[in-house]
């Protein structure tokens, strides 16, 4: 080095730039040959250089799902690529259980960075220690006791929605979905933040307009793979649109937070003057309340913002499912007159024809309703899909799938695995008899998730979903319209009927009185 010139010297360390650059090139190819190869040992659909199967996704929803479920016939685990970006679809148990119960593998996929804006990052969004920490201190917020304080949201809402049913139940054909999705935002308002919106009084108002469209604009996003550009999406307007509904959303829950947490402070404060416990301050307190508790003990403190993240984050997974779910409910009872047979002589054994609320005893005894939930979330899962990004390798029915892949449980196709639910297109709520269900893998139904990450609400989402599904059928007998062969299912965030669930309402106040 010492009998170098300037002019050498600079050539050496310009040939030593490039021998790493080329080195490093060389390394990162052959990386990506090895993955690319790994990938394309799985069954799948062939792609296009570059664009791999994106032209076989950028279709219509409905089109979409459908090629999607049909992937995920060729086998356990299978692929698509979108662009340079490999999807692992998962479909099987054994597979599910790998991804599912893993506590290394706990990172969303990429796709829900689009619901960040609304909901930051809280409980759905979250991972690493701050998920973890998220998790542990909201577990109980879901305690079976406090849930049992929201019975009177639950009933006192239920309610309203039969009175507006009995206007519609006259054997015209109309469209129950909107019906349900505004009894069920009435509920997770007044339970996630205490207050009330009346959607099914005023389903005009801004807040409900505006839960509805950032709905729709984040599953689009989701879907349409050129809307996940941010520069088309902000030359096409959506943008706009975007951030004009999630400012609606965000100053209604932070004007909440503040009254709430000025409320919480008054009451903590006159309990401290009088020494004592201010009788039935734990009553029928919202979510909101339970943070802004929890907040102030043990040193946690969580922000104004960390508590607006987790109370979105409720209201946004608290209302689509459950309406998913109980729409999905209604539309098999619909299909199967003598299965909603049974539900009805369940509950007419239970309420004895009164229409009084239901207790926690009561649904306890609605073995028979939940077993019908249940097999209606096996049909048509609330949830489709469930991703997650591997930070690193994993291997699953003896494949190996490298970092960076994204792995998506294709729940449609997993509760339709033949081996463990025969005839899986037939509705049969017993397969949920005891009996039957310890004969299956545990990780062949999941439609609350399962594992480290399984869904925090469940308990809570059935208690909802039964309390408003026996409202109902306490009250009417239900007829579906849409046959099977002409439903077309929306596969997006949440599973939807594309053209809404058409039904005829028909009261049973006389059939009562009869028996």
């Amino acid at each position: 080095m010492e009998g170098l010139s300037y002019d050498g010297m600079v050539e050496y360390v310009i040939y030593l730039v490039i021998t790493a650059l080329l080195a490093l090139t060389l390394f990162l190819f052959f990386k990506r040959l090895q993955k690319v190869w790994l990938i394309e040992q799985l069954p799948g659909p062939r792609g296009l250089p570059l664009l791999g199967n994106a032209l076989d996704l950028n279709v219509d929803n409905v089109e979409m799902f459908h090629f999607i479920n049909n992937v995920c016939k060729l086998g356990e685990v299978t692929r698509l690529w979108i662009g340079p970006h490999p999807n692992i679809l998962i479909s099987g148990p054994r597979a599910t259980e790998v991804m599912l119960s893993s506590s290394r593998h706990l990172d969303k996929s990429l796709d829900y960075r689009f619901l960040h804006p609304w909901l930051g990052t809280g409980l759905l969004t979250s991972s690493g220690s701050k998920w973890h920490s998220r998790r542990k201190l909201l577990t109980p917020a879901f305690h079976f006791k406090i849930l049992e304080d929201f019975l009177g949201v639950f009933n006192t809402q239920s309610s309203k929605l039969v009175k507006k049913l009995t206007k519609v139940a006259d054997g015209n054909v109309f469209n129950i979905f909107p019906y349900i999705t505004l009894c069920t935002l009435d509920i997770i308002c007044e339970t996630a933040m205490g207050c009330s919106v009346n959607a099914q009084d005023n389903d005009n108002s801004d807040y409900v307009k505006a839960v509805y469209r950032i709905s729709y604009l984040v599953q689009q996003r989701t879907a349409v793979l050129w809307q996940q550009s941010d520069i088309i999406y902000w030359l096409m307007g959506y943008a706009k649109e975007h951030d004009a509904c999630l400012k609606i959303l965000h100053d209604f829950t932070r004007q909440t937070i503040t009254r709430r947490r000025k409320a919480y402070e008054q009451r903590k404060l006159k309990s401290n003057e009088e020494g004592t416990e201010l009788q039935g301050e734990k009553k029928r307190l919202a979510f909101l309340d339970l943070l802004l508790e929890s907040s102030t003990e043990g040193g946690k403190n969580l922000t104004d913002q960390d508590i607006q993240e987790e109370v979105d984050t409720f209201m946004f997974e608290g209302h689509d499912t459950t309406t998913a779910a109980i729409n999905w409910m209604l539309y098999l009872m619909g299909h199967h007159p003598h299965i909603q047979a049974r539900v009805h002589e369940e509950l007419d054994s239970i309420f004895e024809g009164t229409d009084r609320p239901a207790t926690m005893d009561d649904i306890r005894q609605m073995k028979y309703t939940e077993n019908c939930i249940k097999e209606a979330l096996r049909f048509f899962p609330s949830v489709p899909y469930i991703g997650r990004h591997l930070k690193e390798d994993i291997v699953i029915n003896e494949h190996r799938i490298p970092a960076g892949s994204t792995l998506m449980l294709v729940t449609y196709s997993l509760h339709r695995d033949p081996d463990q639910f025969p005839d899986p297109e037939l509705f049969d709520p017993d397969r949920f008899l005891p009996e039957n269900t310890n004969k299956r893998h545990p990780f062949a139904y999941v439609p609350f998730s399962a594992g480290p990450r399984n869904c925090i609400g469940q308990k809570f989402a059935m208690i909802e979903e039964k309390i408003i599904v026996s409202s109902i059928l306490r009250e009417f007998r239900v007829e579906s319209i849409t046959s099977g062969d002409d439903l077309q299912l929306l596969g997006e965030l949440i599973l939807k009927p594309k053209n809404g669930n058409l039904i005829k309402l028909f009261p049973r106040a006389n059939q009562n009185q009869e028996t």
